[in-house]
């Protein structure tokens, strides 16, 4: 295995975690400017209003791409045992 397909390896893998990260982390991103948006408007101040909508969206985010996450990994890992195989 030379320098430029463990870079490529090393890319993907990057990309992967991006892929499987930005829709959970656009959602947590969204609920907590509308719960900032909303406490603004009504001048409610509580610091701890932020958080529990937030983790339950994000859990619900996580929930509804669990199947599309776990494709990913899976092929992504089949194309990993495919390179080391071909390296022996």
């Amino acid at each position: 295995m030379d320098e430029n397909e463990v870079v490529d390896l090393v890319r993907a893998a990057i990309m992967l975690s991006i892929e499987l990260s930005a829709p959970v982390m656009l959602v947590g991103l969204v609920v907590g400017t509308a719960i900032a948006l909303v406490q603004a408007l009504t001048q409610v101040q509580e610091v701890t209003l932020v958080f529990v909508p937030k983790i339950l969206a994000i859990f619900l985010a996580i929930f509804i791409g669990l199947p599309m996450m776990t494709v990913s990994l899976v092929e992504f890992m089949n194309l990993l045992a495919d390179r080391i195989v071909a390296i022996k």
